[in-house]
């Protein structure tokens, strides 16, 4: 599955363009290395999504085409999720 479509999917940013923009800006890592929109995403891959001061770590767990909204939080774990200062960047 796309990264895009996946962020879209598990409900991490809400729309698929705005998935693409962060891709697009470097604020998103695929297994360590800034990734394109377009980048494969399977099981067991790691995420970080940088959303301005924030920044979530997550293991994808599984990748399904359509998911409900209640249940769109199993298709990953959040290993780590922390505030960032400016400093930090």
């Amino acid at each position: 599955m796309r990264l895009d479509k996946f962020l879209k999917v598990s409900r991490l940013i809400k729309r698929r363009t705005l998935a693409k923009e962060f891709c697009d800006r470097g604020q998103v890592l695929l297994n360590g290395r800034v990734a394109k929109a377009g980048a494969e995403v399977k099981r067991g891959d790691l995420i970080i999504v940088n959303f301005g001061f924030r920044q979530i770590k997550i293991e994808v767990l599984d990748c399904l085409e359509n998911v409900p909204a209640k249940t769109a939080a199993s298709l990953y774990r959040v290993l780590e999720e922390k505030k960032r200062t400016t400093e930090e960047e």
